[in-house]
C-alpha cells in the first residue's frame, strides 16, 4: 500500500494529538455530537470540540447539520478523514 506524502503530513498531524485520534476512531462508528464523543472517549468537552474544530478545518471531518445551530451539532468522518484513519490503523499507528 503506497501512501503520498500528504497522507503522512495528514497522519502526523493527527497522531500529534490523542483529542484528535480519540475524535476520528468515534468517528469511523458513525455521526456523533461533541458530547456524545466526549462521553464515549472518557474525555473532556472541550478538548473534544477543539479537535473537531481542527479536524474540520484540515477537511477530515463536516459538519452534518447547518452552521447556525448551537446545539445538537452533528458531525461525520469524510472520505478524507476515513483514508487517514485507515492508514492509521494499517499502519499500527492508533
Amino acid at each position: 500500500m503506497s501512501v503520498s506524502k500528504s497522507r503522512w503530513d495528514d497522519v502526523g498531524y493527527i497522531i500529534s494529538s490523542r483529542y484528535r485520534v480519540l475524535v476520528l476512531k468515534r468517528l469511523m462508528e458513525g455521526p456523533a455530537t461533541p458530547s456524545l464523543i466526549a462521553a464515549d472517549s472518557e474525555s473532556s468537552i472541550t478538548h473534544v470540540s477543539r479537535a473537531l474544530q481542527q479536524l474540520r478545518e484540515q477537511s477530515h471531518v463536516t459538519l452534518l447539520v447547518s452552521e447556525d445551530r448551537k446545539k445538537g451539532r452533528v458531525y461525520g468522518i469524510t472520505d478524507e478523514g476515513r483514508s487517514v484513519w485507515e492508514t492509521l490503523d494499517a499502519k499500527d499507528l492508533v
